[in-house]
Parts: C-alpha cells; structure tokens; sequence
C-alpha cells in the first residue's frame, strides 16, 4: 500500500502536472503553494471566457465551492461539463454543503458532472447524500468520519465517483474497497483550508491518469502525513501551516514508509 503512494509522489515530480483549480477565495495561496511543493503546477483561472483554453492544457481539475458567486457557479458548470467532455479527471469539493439552497442546488447540478472525485468532511458528505441542512455547522464537521461512510458508499453507487472522507480517520470508498488512513493531527483543524488542500493534492495525483483509486489515496496520505508531521514539531497552528509546505517539499520515500498509516479492505 505504501509502495504505491511512494511510486505516485516520485511521478509526480517528474510528470509536473498541471491542475486547474476554481477554488475559493480564501485558501487559494495556501492550496496553490501546497501543489508548488509537491511537484504539481496550480492555476487559479475563474473566468467563464479562459475555462476551456485552461482545461485544454491541463491534466486536471479541482473545483471547491466555498466562496460561491453566480460568475463563479457558471465557470464550474462550463468547468465540470467540458472537463467531462475532454476525459479530465476532476474533484468536487462541497464546501459547507448543506448549508444553504444555493449551495445545495449549485452541488445537485455538479453531482450530475460525475466528479472522478468526491472529497469532504463528513458533514459535507453525509449532506451531499441527502441534503439534509441539519449536519453541517459553516464548513467544519461535526460528526466523525466514521459515520458518513454509509452516505459514501450511497454516493459511490450513485455517481460511480471515488468518496474521501476526511477527519480523525480519513476515508477513502471505491467501488471494491475501503481504505483507512490513520495519519494527521488535531492541531490540523485549527488552520483554515487544509482539507482543500487535501482536495488539491488530490488533484495533483489525478494529473497523472493511470489508477484514479491509488492516485486518490495518494493525495489524501500525503497531506495528512505532511500535517502530521508539520504539527510534531509546531508551537500552534502558524507554525504548523510553515512548516506544512516544507515537507510537502521534502517528502520522500523513506518517510513515506516509515509513517504512513493505512488499510484497505475489501466492501461487503
């Protein structure tokens, strides 16, 4: 397990992969300095008249809904829809699904895209399932991950996309497995858009379009690794979120395989 997300960062360097991001306003210099210490290459396009020459060049797209603005929603559809038509693999992240209508009908039509992946908290996901207003609180979660793993098994099936989970226990449902990763710190929910820095990396791996499932564990293993790692030797969160991007950027084999924290079994 490990071997694989070893052979995905080391990719990665090489490949360079571009990621198009529509991401929101306020995480959109932490996310595009966490791609640039992986080894992947962000841009932020927004408009509505470059989505389709930005999409044309990139290996693939992440769209993160926290900051909704008609002009924005508009870009993700175009986004979404072209991507789709061009075979690119993209992620949806539902910031703060459940929130709000605008929000959950803007999510409702980006569901029906497809996204090759879904990546949230459990809040976020368990609403994606049933938009029911009542589990989320802002874009924070307030129930474990553990608990939204039947919701992401729903979505799954529904929209065939591989579901992330994060929390304590981050979650990742394919359609054959399972896959716990165990790594991450408390210290990380103190530092505002880690989690769409996780959809980013995500992104990053997707880039390189061999195995969307290991390219996925990839993304998510490699943040909560680097934020774990970034907390062990942090004051408080301004620290962390410093010390974040330098092992992002140093990240190897060798602490890959000695702290990495994983499992995967097989759905029933």
């Amino acid at each position: 397990m490990v071997h694989s997300v070893i052979k995905q960062l080391e990719e990665l360097k090489k490949v360079n992969p571009l990621v198009h991001n529509i991401t929101n306003l306020v995480v959109m210099n932490n996310t595009a300095n966490a791609l640039l210490a992986l080894g992947a290459s962000p841009v932020m396009a927004h408009s509505p008249a470059e989505i389709k020459e930005v999409l044309a060049i990139s290996q693939a797209l992440v769209i993160n809904i926290g900051t909704l603005s008609e002009s924005w929603i508009q870009s993700m559809y175009h986004a979404a829809s072209h991507a789709r038509q061009l075979g690119c693999p993209w992620v949806l992240d539902p910031v703060g699904a459940g929130i709000s209508v605008l929000r959950n009908e803007t999510l409702k039509q980006l569901l029906d895209l497809q996204p090759t992946v879904i990546r949230g908290n459990a809040s976020e996901i368990m609403a994606l399932a049933d938009f029911n207003q009542g589990t989320a609180k802002g874009v924070d979660s307030t129930a474990q991950s553990s608990s939204a793993i039947e919701a992401a098994v729903q979505l799954q099936l529904t929209y065939g996309s591989i579901i992330c989970i994060s929390g304590e226990v981050d979650y990742i449902v394919s359609p054959s497995e399972i896959v716990e990763i165990y790594n991450g710190s408390p210290m990380m929910t103190k530092v505002t858009g880690l989690g769409c820095t996780s959809s980013a990396l995500i992104g990053a791996f997707l880039g390189l379009r061999s195995n969307v499932l290991e390219e996925a564990i990839a993304g998510v293993a490699t943040l909560s690794l680097a934020g774990e790692l970034a907390a062990n030797g942090a004051v408080g969160p301004g620290s962390l979120q410093m010390r974040l991007l330098d092992i992002l950027y140093t990240l190897d084999a060798s602490t890959l395989q000695q702290e990495l924290r994983i499992k995967r079994y097989a759905r029933s």
